[in-house]
């Protein structure tokens, strides 16, 4: 039996393959016409060869709550998801406007306060944000660039147009999956990749470590990937990038303050590290100056960072802009910065530590998607069309006790992409993390990792809930 795309059905979803009238989409030419030569079992011998490839290459994650052990594959779906070149050019605008006016924000809450000040941003919303780090007040980090690495969570709507989702600027992860998601895809149709216009990816542990590089005023300078240790979720990733790099990956136990500066213990003694791709959390950083009970930081480390004699990829302190109230002012931000109004719109916001919009997310919290301000992966998330009566009066308890920790959004018909499901083609909604580095200058990656809900129905896309990943292909 062929494998076919006939019996496929958008239902009344923005399709990212297909229009509302069935034609297939720009850049989908190929990979329909290659997949309808294939049988359908052969199409999944090649599904279920690149699932064994990410066990045999050890790409894995752990998850905490579970019992069934700690270690899983993110399910990969073979059917890519194709962005066309319009589109991205805009998208690759937009989050360049975002990112530099979110690092003018960051360096001026830290500093002078203007925007504080003058009250675009209420001084309360920053001052009470957990990830308001007190201790970085003053922080003047190297080259002014607070943000080096963000993934920028987007979705499109009915309308197919890109939204900001949110925004993480602290310690992403993900970018081993999009690099070994493209590579699976090179082995598994590499016909569709040599006939469709695709932009490469492959270059961004080149791209990161030459950020890595500029970041830090000595030639040459000694770089290290900070892991909390094998036991974090996205350990892989941390030695991944490291190998990518061919730089060292450390621990705790590897590096120490020694005569104001941080090193290594190496083989032949210490080594003076100059800069640090830290995927360890703000607060567990530095025991001195942060938690005083973390066993994964390095006491001193802020000495050092704040002497300016290493540097620090995210800058601590970045974390106050991930905090979901922020992100409800973004818009109003780049247009105090940048005097520009925001490229790619953020989801509708309704902001519950403000009176009105509270009581509208009260009596109308069956039709929107509640969110606590500093959770992510999907937890302490309320999504209203599908929750219970129970489940509603919880949330409600909980937003009138600590309304400043909540916001809400309508719920979005997040577009959707077909997946191989079983024997057929089924939608399955989807959102986009395209990587953005700073150094010299502003640069996305032309790509990201398309991140796809494959329970039916679900609009929850995180690994940890049940969700899988595409390889997504920017076009020319």
């Amino acid at each position: 039996m062929n494998f076919s795309f006939n019996n496929y059905n958008t239902e009344g979803f923005y399709d990212e393959m297909f229009d509302a009238e069935g034609n297939v989409r720009i850049g989908y030419e190929a990979f329909k016409e290659r997949a309808e030569q294939l049988g359908v079992e052969e199409f999944l011998r090649r599904h279920q060869a690149a699932e064994r490839s990410l066990m045999a290459l050890g790409i894995t994650f752990n998850v905490y709550s579970e019992n069934e052990g700690t270690e899983r594959i993110m399910p990969v779906d073979i059917i890519p998801r194709v962005v066309a070149a319009d589109d991205w050019a805009k998208t690759e605008k937009g989050l360049i406007q975002r990112i530099t006016a979110l690092n003018l924000f960051l360096d001026d809450i830290y500093n002078d306060q203007k925007i504080l000040n003058d009250g675009v941003v209420p001084r309360e919303l920053i001052e009470s944000s957990k990830n308001f780090l007190k201790p970085c007040i003053g922080l003047k980090p190297p080259k002014g660039i607070w943000i080096h690495i963000t993934g920028t969570d987007l979705i499109r709507g009915d309308d197919g147009q890109f939204m900001v989702l949110e925004d993480n600027l602290r310690c992403p992860s993900g970018v081993s999956y999009m690099l070994e998601n493209r590579e699976l895809l090179k082995r598994t149709f590499p016909e569709v990749l040599g006939k469709t216009r695709v932009q490469p990816i492959s270059d961004y542990p080149t791209r990161l470590l030459q950020m890595l590089q500029y970041i830090s005023d000595r030639p040459n300078p000694t770089i290290v990937v900070l892991t909390p240790g094998i036991y974090n979720s996205a350990y892989f990733e941390h030695s991944y990038l490291a190998q990518q790099m061919g730089v060292e990956l450390v621990d705790t136990r590897d590096l120490v303050v020694h005569d104001g500066y941080v090193k290594m213990r190496t083989t032949k003694g210490f080594q003076i590290v100059d800069v640090i791709y830290r995927r360890i959390d703000d607060t567990f950083l530095d025991p001195q100056t942060f938690n005083p009970h973390s066993l994964i930081g390095i006491p001193g480390l802020m000495d050092v960072y704040k002497a300016g004699r290493v540097a620090l990829a995210n800058a601590p302190g970045t974390g106050v802009a991930d905090d979901k109230v922020i992100y409800a002012y973004v818009p109003r931000i780049i247009k105090y910065y940048l005097g520009e109004d925001p490229i790619i719109p953020n989801v509708e916001t309704y902001i519950c530590g403000e009176d009105d919009d509270c009581k509208y997310v009260l009596e109308n919290i069956e039709k929107l998607v509640v969110k606590e301000a500093n959770e992510a992966g999907g937890y302490g998330m309320l999504i209203g069309p599908k929750s219970t009566k129970e489940e509603q009066e919880l949330f409600k308890k909980r937003i009138k006790e600590n309304p400043r920790n909540y916001i809400a959004q309508p719920t979005i018909s997040l577009s959707r992409v077909p997946c191989f499901i079983d024997d057929h083609t089924e939608g399955r909604h989807v959102d986009l993390r395209p990587y953005i580095l700073y150094g010299n200058g502003v640069q996305v990656i032309p790509g990201g990792l398309t991140r796809v809900a494959l329970r039916k129905g679900s609009l929850v896309v995180n690994s940890s809930q049940g969700g899988g990943s595409k390889d997504t292909w920017v076009l020319y």
